[in-house]
C-alpha cells in the first residue's frame, strides 16, 4: 500500500497547498495519504499552524471531494510541549523538536546554530543534551501514546554534515539504545522517517538503523514516512527504505485504511 502520513502543507510549513499535495499523491498512485502539519507552539511561532480551524475544513472538504481516488486522512504533528485536542484528529503523531532549560525552550532542528545555541546551555555537553531530549520524549510517549512516534532521533540530525557527537560516540548509543527500549514499550508505532535523507542532512533514516534494529527485535511496529515539505518529496527514498527494512528482519510496515492501523507486508 502507497502512502505517506507525515505530509506538511502551507497550513504550517510546507510549499505546497493541501489541494496540490493531494493530486500529487494520485498521480504517484498513492492509495493514501494524510496530513501532519505542525500543531500551534505558543514558544516558536515560525513553524507551526495559526489556523487550525482552517485546516480542519480544508482536509475534511478534499477528503469528501476526492473520496472516490484516495483515502485522506486529517493528522497533526503535536509537539511534546504543546499538547493539542487529539480528538479532532485522524490520527496523531507525537514529536519532539525542543530541549528547555529553566523556562526557555530551544529548538533543535531549526538550523545548526539554533542547535548550537541550545547545546551551549548544557556547557558544550552533547550527552547531557541527549539525556534530555529522550528523557523528555520517553515521558511524553508514555503520557500521550501517540499513534505515531515522530523522528525519534531528530537530535542527531546535523551529525553527519557538522561536528559529530552523537552517531560516533558508544556512550551516546548506550543512552539512545536505552531510551529507543523504553519507548517501545508504549506499543505505538514508529515512523521510519526519509525526510532529513531528501534534505541531505542524513544517509540513514530516523531512527538510525541501528535503533531499527533494536526495535525489530523487540517486535516494534513501524510505518514508513517521508516527512514531506513538498510534493517532489511525497514518496521519497522509499524503495530503497523497504530494502533497509526487510535487511533488518521486518516482515511489515502499517498504514491506515478505511481508518485502522494495518500491517502491510513489505
Amino acid at each position: 500500500m502507497k502512502s505517506n502520513f507525515h505530509t506538511h502543507s502551507t497550513f504550517s510549513d510546507g510549499k505546497n497547498t493541501p489541494e496540490e499535495i493531494v493530486l500529487s499523491a494520485i498521480e504517484k498512485d498513492f492509495s493514501a495519504i494524510g496530513f501532519s502539519d505542525h500543531g500551534y507552539t505558543p514558544y516558536d511561532k515560525r513553524y507551526c499552524m495559526t489556523d487550525e480551524e482552517g485546516y480542519r475544513k480544508e482536509i475534511r472538504r478534499l477528503q469528501e471531494k476526492y473520496k472516490d481516488k484516495i483515502q485522506i486522512y486529517l493528522g497533526i504533528e503535536e509537539d511534546s510541549r504543546a499538547l493539542v485536542d487529539r480528538t479532532k484528529y485522524d490520527y496523531m503523531i507525537g514529536s519532539c523538536h525542543y530541549v528547555s532549560v529553566k523556562d526557555n525552550v530551544y529548538p533543535l532542528d531549526s538550523n545548526y546554530d539554533y542547535f548550537t545555541k541550545a547545546l551551549a546551555f548544557f556547557n558544550g555537553d552533547a550527552l547531557a543534551l541527549a539525556e534530555q531530549y529522550y528523557q523528555h520524549f520517553c515521558e511524553y510517549i508514555e503520557l500521550r501514546k501517540p499513534d505515531v512516534i515522530g523522528h525519534f532521533d531528530l537530535m542527531t540530525k546535523f551529525d553527519e554534515n557538522e561536528q559529530n557527537r552523537f552517531l560516533n560516540n558508544t556512550a551516546y548509543w548506550q543512552l539512545a539504545e536505552k531510551y529507543v527500549e523504553k519507548a517501545s514499550q508504549s506499543g505505538c508505532i514508529f515512523e521510519v522517517n526519509t525526510g532529513l535523507m531528501a534534505r541531505g542532512y542524513r544517509t540513514s533514516p530516523c531512527p538510525h538503523e541501528r535503533l531499527l534494529g533494536i526495535l525489530c527485535k523487540l517486535g516494534g511496529k513501524v510505518v514508513l514516512s517521508s516527512d514531506s515539505h513538498s510534493v517532489e518529496t511525497l514518496d521519497s527514498q522509499f524503495s530503497q527504505m523497504k530494502t533497509l527494512l526487510k535487511n533488518i528482519g521486518f516482515s511489515h510496515t502499517y498504514a491506515l485504511c478505511d481508518g485502522v492501523w494495518k500491517p502491510y507486508a513489505l
